[in-house]
């Protein structure tokens, strides 16, 4: 029954959603790293509000490393927990130079021994700046898996073995950018009607 359900959630999002953008506005790993890095508990249209005026100034990890954290704090100030966030993208910067030849790692366990970053964050670099299959669980891609019964859980990471199991590696990068978009259009946490989604009013009907 869960491949059923993650058959009819795949068709959907081809359709709906078929070559979803990357949200997040960057130009390259490390400025998509900082935005993922930013957007934790902050919209994704916030981030790319204050992300112009920080990439003026600090656009590589040697910039960013440099510039003194009250100036970096206040540039980042409105996406909220300006002051862990600022901490976090300094010593971020620093060990890349320090440890990495100030590049972005492409490896999800060396990119989350760096300050601040977990493993969505690492999942989505990985993924959308390197091209590599991976799925970061969001709160997004975390609630519509457990309301469209693809997991029975509500940690992240086995949300995220779940998804594995049931989709084609090849579509990873993909499957998660279309989670997101469809979440947010038609499957929000807050003001939910089945009939306006087209998903959960076809999952409903399997049940029944």
């Amino acid at each position: 029954m869960r491949k059923k359900r993650a058959s009819i959630v795949r068709k959907h999002l081809e359709n709906l959603f078929p070559d979803p953008p990357i949200p997040l506005n960057h130009t390259d790993p490390f400025t998509l790293l900082v935005a993922v890095a930013l957007s934790a508990q902050c919209t994704d249209e916030r981030v790319n509000l204050i992300t112009p005026k920080l990439f003026q100034v600090a656009s590589t990890p040697a910039k960013m490393a440099d510039l003194p954290e009250d100036q970096l704090k206040s540039l980042i100030q409105t996406c909220g927990l300006a002051n862990t966030k600022a901490k976090n993208l300094k010593k971020m910067a620093q060990m890349l130079l320090d440890d990495f030849d100030g590049q972005v790692p492409p490896s999800i366990e060396k990119m989350k021994k760096l300050p601040g970053v977990g493993q969505k964050t690492a999942s989505v670099v990985l993924a959308q700046a390197f091209g590599k299959p991976a799925i970061g669980v969001d709160t997004h891609i975390l609630r519509c898996s457990k309301r469209w019964g693809l997991t029975a859980h509500t940690d992240p990471s086995r949300v995220e073995e779940d998804l594995k199991k049931l989709y084609p590696k090849s579509i990873w990068r993909q499957i998660h950018l279309q989670m997101i978009y469809y979440a947010r259009t038609y499957c929000p946490a807050r003001g939910h009607h089945t009939e306006n989604c087209p998903i959960c009013t076809e999952l409903d009907l399997l049940v029944n």
